[in-house]
């Protein structure tokens, strides 16, 4: 059974919407920079590794975007989302947004795919 339109639309847009800040976020890994540099400095990642979290990023994203590979795409973000937490806890810093990500995440896909919601049914 396909989901209804109004759900696949708004599974649509909510996984554009992710994805938005993931792209920039990776691109700006890509390009460096000294601000960049810096906050990487700051959370005590080796220098010169950005470049390859960013192409892990976008990679994982581009797969989450792809409707036949989604699946694996909300595991790759999850897993990126999971180190993220791990790394701002670690200098006491606040999860919120990380954990946010991660809602919409499986939320849009929940909207998207039948398959999830007879997974998980919040009610029969």
């Amino acid at each position: 059974m396909k989901p209804k339109a109004w759900q696949n639309k708004l599974g649509v847009i909510a996984t554009g919407l992710v994805s938005v800040p993931f792209v920039m976020s990776a691109f700006m890994k890509i390009k460096g920079g000294p601000e960049m540099a810096e906050g990487w400095k700051h959370f005590g990642w080796p220098e010169g590794s950005q470049m390859m979290v960013g192409v892990l990023e976008i990679l994982s994203v581009l797969i989450y975007m792809i409707p036949n590979t989604t699946f694996i795409g909300a595991i790759l973000l999850t897993g990126y989302l999971g180190g993220a937490i791990a790394t701002h806890l670690r200098m006491q810093e606040a999860v919120p947004l990380q954990v946010i990500f991660g809602i919409v995440i499986w939320g849009a896909l929940y909207l998207r795919d039948e398959r999830l919601r007879q997974l998980l049914p919040f009610r029969k």
